[in-house]
């Protein structure tokens, strides 16, 4: 199980004159918090974490994060983010366990050109993330689905996702995912090109006499 280590310093004071003091400071206020703990205040250093969920797997980056002589287990739950600078501001900091499953956001990517697409259609993905349930060490990076074979009208749904064990979409299994439908833009074009053509390639009128 892949873990990414998080130092931590438990805060004494709270509220938002000391929190912008701390980031003033080169600090980020955090707060540490779940099943059978007391929420916690703490601070991390905001560009190890920042680092961090830039890495693969983002938002579902494990942490083994460490204050006072304790380590536990967290995941990211929230990030409060300046909306102008996008500094961060806040961070929730989830505690999981091993055998505990929890629900993510898995990124959802197509590979290969559809024969759909090949014949004229257009691919729609209509969603850019799935859901799933499964245990924190088990979090899959992102799914990916092959839509070569995908004809015009085909789709791919829920229930088409062959996922890792242990993992299961937290969707319903008919709800499609990926579609090729006709590309009535490029045929409005097409038509518009093939009329403007036609009209400049007819002869010109004749003069009055």
């Amino acid at each position: 199980m892949e873990t990414t280590k998080l130092e931590a310093e438990v805060r004494a004071l709270r509220g938002k004159g000391p929190a912008r003091r701390l980031r003033s400071e080169g600090k980020l206020p955090a707060v540490f918090y779940g099943p059978e703990v007391d929420p916690t205040p703490l601070t991390v250093d905001p560009k190890a974490l920042e680092e961090a969920l830039r890495g693969p797997r983002g938002r579902n980056t494990l942490f083994e994060v460490t204050f006072g002589s304790d380590s536990h287990l967290a995941m990211v739950r929230d990030l409060d983010v300046e909306p102008v600078s996008r500094a961060l501001i806040h961070a929730d900091l989830l505690k999981v366990t091993t055998e505990t499953p929890i629900k993510v956001e898995i990124p959802f990517k197509t590979k290969g050109r559809a024969a759909g697409v090949v014949a004229g259609g257009k691919l729609n993905v209509t969603r850019r993330t799935v859901p799933v349930r499964t245990t924190p060490g088990n979090i899959p990076t992102e799914i990916v689905v092959d839509v070569t074979a995908l004809e015009m009208f085909q789709t791919i749904s829920v229930k088409d996702l062959v996922l890792p064990e242990g993992v299961e979409a937290a969707l319903a299994p008919e709800l499609t995912l990926a579609i090729v439908l006709e590309d009535r833009k490029a045929q409005k074009e097409a038509a518009e090109a093939a009329a403007a053509e036609a009209a400049a390639a007819a002869p010109a009128a004749a003069p009055e006499s």
